[in-house]
């Protein structure tokens, strides 16, 4: 559930399941790489122990 709701609600989350959106991959796809990538920004943001910076969250390719 996390990744349906960032789908709507976290902007960084939200342009990336446009993007996957417009690539042609369906819903559960989208939320399949939302969850993988929410699990990658907590992994890194406990491994680090520095807060979220959302400017180098996302790789924009």
């Amino acid at each position: 559930m996390p990744a349906a709701v960032a789908m709507r609600h976290h902007p960084l989350l939200k342009a990336m399941s446009e993007r996957l959106l417009g690539r042609g991959q369906v819903k559960m796809q989208v939320i399949g790489a939302l969850m993988r990538e929410l699990v990658h920004l907590t992994f890194g943001i406990l491994k680090s122990q520095k807060p979220f910076d959302p400017s180098c969250a996302i790789a924009t390719s």
